[in-house]
């Protein structure tokens, strides 16, 4: 007997609970020793000198567009395939973003595409790690280079994975990771910045912290806690939430060794499906495995795919559309016009999507249920075709 099978779940043990109650005994909530050790920790993986931790990996992205100065007359090159926060960030700073079409294989933005897409108006290069794949990364490292502007690693979906020898968050100027809860790792909500940069991991401290220029309500005595020298937000991740990252990242290992077991479940599963794309991962990647993504071959319509995802879910089987193209989302359409048909190969793929049942402890008996049912939907549009 199988149960109901979500599409993600957190991996929560006592050591987190621990965490957590240590937090609530000692009566400091806020900016104290885990917080600390959480920033230490993610910095460590990505191989960065500085962690900043933020309430979410939007505000992580936001201040780090903020804090380079991009902001409105200024164009930003990313990915209409991809969730819809890596866009609203530029929006939000007053900036546009410039769309460019992905690459069919890796779903991460077409290397060539981004380099013609710059101009004079191109502040940065904002890519993003679809899925938590890194592929293209170095390319458009050495484009950013070239053109003298900076890039910042939407690696929200990739803490963990590397790729030639390089950890997610720092190939770019800055990377951002998220830990919402069917992330690798979770605090509930949260996102860290990461940076080699003395001056923007400074700056993007001060505008998570209302603009103050010390950290500590102590430092410097109250004066220094109410002295303001820029424009700032509450973006501050609470104690409470950065105990269970650290516990967390204290079991990353673990738990990254888990997700990449379920991963190749699924492979030898569904490889010779004729019907089905599998996730493609470079030879040079160790995937941390954000989530298991599949897409029906061509010829298959985004009609077809809505059925067969509703049919997983009258069997109890999680299944999502990851990701609805950006550019077609209605408030996009209301703000820049009619753009169907504008990047048709994130179009064609975004039609086909079908997000799995996926985390670090799914078992093989629930990937077998969940595979078998996909093809058995697969096999039953099939014959209706």
């Amino acid at each position: 007997m199988i149960d109901d099978i979500p599409l993600s779940r957190p991996d929560i043990t006592k050591a987190e609970e621990d965490c957590v109650l240590e937090v609530l005994r000692s009566g400091r909530l806020s900016q104290g020793p885990f917080l600390e050790e959480f920033e230490e920790l993610v910095a460590a993986r990505a191989s960065c000198s500085h962690g900043v931790a933020v309430s979410s990996g939007t505000d992580g992205l936001c201040l780090a567009l903020r804090a380079l100065g991009i902001g409105p007359g200024d164009e930003v090159v990313t990915t209409p395939f991809s969730f819809v926060a890596s866009a609203n960030v530029i929006l939000m700073v007053g900036a546009t973003p410039r769309f460019v079409d992905i690459c069919p294989s890796s779903l991460n933005m077409d290397p060539a595409k981004v380099e013609a897409a710059i101009g004079p108006r191109t502040k940065a290069i904002l890519a993003v790690e679809a899925f938590g794949n890194p592929t293209h990364m170095e390319a458009y490292a050495a484009i950013a280079a070239r053109h003298e502007i900076p890039l910042i690693e939407d690696c929200c979906e990739a803490l963990g994975t590397t790729h030639k020898g390089r950890s997610c968050g720092q190939f770019g100027r800055a990377g951002v990771f998220g830990f919402y809860p069917n992330k690798q790792i979770t605090t509930g909500e949260g996102g860290m910045i990461v940076t080699d940069d003395d001056t923007l991991a400074s700056v993007c401290r001060s505008l998570r912290n209302q603009g103050r220029s010390k950290q500590q309500a102590g430092e410097g005595g109250l004066g220094a806690w109410l002295a303001h020298e820029r424009l700032g937000y509450n973006c501050r991740m609470s104690e409470l939430n950065a105990a269970v990252g650290v516990a967390q990242m204290r079991r990353l290992d673990e738990i990254i060794e888990a997700r990449q077991r379920v991963a190749q479940s699924y492979m030898k599963r569904m490889m010779y499906n004729e019907h089905l794309i599998l996730p493609t991962v470079d030879q040079e990647t160790g995937m941390s495995w954000f989530v298991f993504v599949v897409r029906l071959a061509t010829g298959w319509g985004p009609e077809e795919r809505d059925r067969i995802i509703k049919s997983l879910h009258r069997h109890d089987v999680g299944a999502a559309n990851y990701f609805p193209c950006i550019h077609l989302q209605p408030y996009y359409r209301r703000l820049f016009g009619e753009m169907a048909g504008a990047f048709p190969i994130a179009e064609s793929v975004s039609q086909r999507t079908i997000a799995l049942p996926f985390h670090s402890r799914l078992t093989d008996k629930e990937v077998g249920f969940a595979v078998q049912t996909l093809e058995l939907m697969i096999d039953r549009e099939g014959l209706s075709r």
